[in-house]
């Protein structure tokens, strides 16, 4: 054997080795960890020690377990007892403004808090922080959206020492007073760069000003672009930086496959890779196709659980957990999963659609052989995604020569392995039911509130009591003699009733009154005019002449008579001009009518006929009183004229 061909590889470290104390590293042995991944051997000795450390390695190296035993470790050596310091640490950021809105000791004050970009991923870092923390009698919490804030305010105001949380949901209580960051002394990013992907950073400098310069600062992160380097020069101090796996590079027990499908027989190929009885997570590009092809697999007998945005975080949370305890083997999910998924003996993971950009395809291709496992990864594409996925795989350093594969080829075989039975019919178990709040199970139960009164009752009666309780409830004396006296006044009211009751003669000569009295109504009706001139002949009688026809009568026979449009001119106003022969003797119009007439005569006698007239050039302008557009050509060139735009 030539010494190129030997690798020297270095021995693994055991947890004790690199400084873990003795009770975490018993939890671990008993949990069936005792070596520590690279990524944790070359982190664990500066975290432990306390200085800022800057991680980068790919996804599912063990990343959690590198920042959640420095995390418990350093907490532990912090007691509660110095609470005393941290009074005196508060009152020092208010006076240097770390701190700008009014906050207490008295205030919920974590001690540790650890930042992430999505919901699943902050409740696996709890999951693995959990066992960790309890070790030393710790609690841990986790704060995000989508959920209502009652646990969370619950968690806080118990004390919980670690709070792993999501940037918004975490901002939105800082803002309510729910807690504060003054007594942080040990923070983690993590993901960082996909948190500034998804436009986390503004909020993430903000939370991180709120907490002491002298904190322990430590960042995970695949790739230090898109402004992470900003926060790593910001806040970290004089960090170590470890990078033990690159974003581009592969993991040497993962396989890739990379098959070319007709758009016809894409559903028919994913559907039978997704056939087979190991873990298969399928990753789609948008929410609808997820949903869309969850629910085709499931009516074609192979169940599956959905996992998107569009999803409430009960469901969530419900399909991620029948996925993990092995009710259901197929998980179709967005890159909202890629990474927020840590499950373990997923066998393949299919990429139904092609990813946008190298890390979703990283990120992605991470779900399976994690820890040291092995696994394969499937990648389809149509023809007219080949160039696409011909640039994806060169930036993620991957050569793989597209194979042309159908349903029976022996390569999907291959991967799908002996087929699990069909299971038609199959569903999602139902939500489990909400606890009831305080204030439900006090009005249900009927206790007392601050006031002394019963909750639930109202005057003497049980308004939402217990069922069984309101069946089985014993009258008391005062309820006794409340029921008593009310039945007492409904038998004297309602006899009251009866003795005031109309006799049948009296009820007769009423409704002889209203017989005569729609009779009169419906006559009248009948007899009432039609038409404007009837109702004229109705009002005046004998005395109806010609001179009440309606006006538009009268103008409809005016041109016979002479006069006529200066009889409709004369007509104008609110009243009439009285003439004798061609004599005005009085004239009763408005002003506003008289002085329209003379603007009238004006233009008359000065040679215009009113209305539109045509200019020099033909058309015809809406002012008599203005030129012509022929005649504007002045006013237009800047020689000044009426209307003209004058000199640019």
């Amino acid at each position: 054997m030539n010494d190129a061909d030997s690798v020297y590889e270095e021995p693994a470290l055991t947890f004790a080795q690199l400084g873990v104390p003795g009770p975490l590293v018993q939890m671990l042995a008993a949990d069936g960890k005792k070596t520590a991944f690279p990524i944790q051997q070359d982190t664990l000795p500066d975290s432990l020690s306390g200085r800022d450390v800057l991680g980068r390695g790919q996804t599912g190296s063990g990343k959690t377990l590198a920042f959640g035993l420095p995390l418990v470790a350093r907490l532990s050596q912090m007691d509660r007892a110095d609470d005393r310091e941290f009074a005196r640490d508060l009152k020092a950021l208010k006076k240097s403004r770390v701190v700008r809105r009014k906050v207490s000791a008295n205030m919920p004050h974590p001690r540790a808090l650890v930042l992430a970009p999505t919901r699943e991923l902050a409740n696996q870092i709890s999951d693995v922080l959990a066992p960790l923390a309890e070790v030393y009698g710790m609690a841990t919490t986790t704060v995000y959206g989508g959920v209502k804030y009652d646990r969370q305010f619950r968690d806080l105001d118990e004390g919980a020492d670690i709070v792993v949380a999501c940037p918004g949901r975490l901002e939105d209580l800082i803002e309510q007073q729910a807690l504060t960051l003054a007594d942080v002394r040990v923070v983690v990013l993590d993901e960082a760069d996909e948190m500034a992907d998804m436009g986390f950073l503004p909020p993430i400098k903000r939370i991180l000003t709120q907490i002491s310069p002298t904190a322990q600062h430590m960042l995970f992160s695949a790739t230090l672009d898109h402004g992470v380097d900003t926060v790593v020069t910001e806040f970290l101090h004089d960090p170590k930086v470890h990078s033990v796996d690159e974003v581009t590079s592969n993991v040497d027990s993962m396989t890739h496959h990379l098959f070319m499908v007709p758009r016809s027989e894409k559903m028919a190929v994913v559907r039978e890779l997704a056939s087979g009885q190991g873990r298969r997570i399928l990753f789609t590009r948008t929410k609808f196709q997820a949903k869309k092809l969850a629910h085709s697999l499931t009516q074609s007998g192979i169940p599956a659980a959905e996992l998107h945005g569009n999803l409430s975080q009960n469901q969530r949370d419900r399909n991620l957990q029948a996925f993990e305890s092995g009710s259901v083997n197929v998980l179709v999910a967005t890159d909202v999963a890629a990474r927020g998924i840590d499950v373990s003996n997923v066998q393949l993971v299919i990429q139904v659609d092609p990813p946008e950009d190298p890390k979703s395809f990283t990120h992605r291709s991470g779900r399976t052989a994690r820890a040291g496992q092995s696994g394969d990864v499937v990648t389809l594409m149509t023809r007219d995604q080949k160039r696409k996925v011909r640039y994806l795989l060169k930036d993620v350093g991957l050569k793989l020569k597209p194979i042309e594969v159908s349903v029976d080829s022996p390569q999907v075989q291959e991967l799908v392995g002996e087929k699990a039975e069909p299971v038609y019919g199959w569903e999602l178990p139902e939500l489990e039911r909400k606890q009831q709040s305080r204030k439900q199970r006090n009005k249900r139960d009927g206790r007392r509130d601050r006031g002394g009164n019963r909750r639930g009752e109202e005057n003497g009666n049980r308004k939402r009591g217990n069922r069984s309780e309101a069946k089985n409830h014993k009258p008391s004396k005062r309820e006794r003699e409340l029921q008593r006296e009310q039945q007492e006044f409904a038998e004297a009211f309602l006899g009251n009733l009866t003795s005031v009751r109309p006799s049948d003669d009296e009820r007769s000569e009423r409704d002889d009154r209203k017989g005569r009295k729609h009779e009169k109504r419906r006559h009248e009706a009948d007899n009432r005019p039609r038409n404007r001139e009837e109702r004229r002949k109705a009002r005046f009688g004998e005395h109806y002449s010609e001179e009440y026809e309606p006006r538009k009568s009268r103008r409809k026979h005016a041109h016979r008579e002479d006069g006529a449009g200066k009889r409709r001119s004369e007509q104008r106003g609110s009243k009439r001009i009285h003439r004798d022969e061609n004599r005005v003797i009085r004239d009763e119009r408005d002003e506003s009518v008289k002085r329209h007439e003379r603007r009238m005569e004006a233009r008359k006698n000065a040679g215009v006929t009113g209305g539109k007239r045509k200019g020099k050039n033909g058309r015809r302008t809406d002012n008599p009183f203005r030129a012509s557009r022929g005649n504007r050509s002045g006013a237009r060139n800047g020689h000044g004229g009426r209307g003209g735009r004058g000199r640019r």
